[in-house]
């Protein structure tokens, strides 16, 4: 196969239209070393679009784009890791030019590690970092959230135990109705998921842990370093469930660090 992309990196850019749905933003092509970053349950790739821009022009953040969520609302969505993953994972080896990592919060960071791994089962360059936040390691089963049965009211209330979904939102009980097959679905990704032992990533992990996320404790995060034979790092920041964003600027200046050294 003949790869799309080419061309000697010369900055950051994601401009240009796109040419995967995966990617909504574009693949960075230009910069130095490319950051997907994989969204959490219920979220899409515009999330993290004002995130990313705290990188150095040298790294082009990559917001992804799954089924079901803003201009894929008309696609289903997908409710397991192995059936995301796999069209995911073929979509980088065919339009992400290496060097790249992956970054993914919650449901994002279990997709991140399972698309490294299909990746390296296909055969593609395999990221050269990866970044994980607010989840446990995946040898360590989640505690089920069933929303399926829940009314608009009930699905606002566990979200708002949950942290992270914007109050108008939460607040919007039609809208909720609109958004409920996604979230469904993406919360099923988590409870229906089940780890297959493999051979550990030869690729560096980097974990993110909030002191106070009941749902990804720093213990129960710190089983990532069985999954990397390239060094394992865990970063505790102050806070719940998304931390990561409170700590926007320690968090990104420290993802920074870790893919400048892939790039000396």
């Amino acid at each position: 196969m003949t790869e799309p992309w080419g061309g000697a990196p010369t900055g950051r850019t994601v401009a240009g239209p796109p040419r995967s749905p995966w990617f909504p933003f574009g693949t960075g092509d230009d910069a130095a070393i490319r950051l997907l970053c994989l969204p959490h349950g219920g979220a899409g790739a515009n999330f993290y679009r004002s995130w990313v821009r705290g990188l150095p022009a040298s790294i082009a953040g990559c917001p992804v784009q799954p089924p079901g969520r803003e201009r894929r609302r008309s696609e289903r969505p997908y409710s397991s890791a192995r059936e995301l993953v796999r069209p995911l994972a073929r979509e980088i080896v065919r339009w992400v030019r290496p060097p790249y990592a992956v970054f993914g919060l919650s449901t994002g960071a279990l997709c991140a590690f399972e698309v490294a791994r299909e990746v390296r089962r296909l055969g593609g360059p395999l990221p050269v970092h990866l970044f994980v936040a607010g989840r446990r390691a995946p040898t360590i089963a989640t505690d089920r959230i069933d929303l399926s049965g829940l009314s608009a009211a009930g699905l606002a209330g566990v979200l708002r135990t949950l942290g992270g979904t914007p109050e108008e939102v939460l607040s919007d009980l039609p809208l909720l109705e609109l958004l409920r097959p996604l979230i469904v679905a993406d919360f099923a990704v988590d409870d229906d998921y089940r780890y297959e032992p493999g051979p550990a990533l030869p690729v560096p992990i980097t974990a993110f842990a909030g002191t106070r996320d009941h749902l990804a404790t720093p213990d129960q995060v710190a089983g990532w370093r069985k999954e990397t034979t390239a060094g394992y790092t865990q970063v505790r920041l102050d806070g719940g469930h998304f931390a990561i964003f409170d700590h926007s600027e320690l968090v990104l200046r420290r993802i920074a660090g870790d893919l400048e050294r892939h790039l000396a």
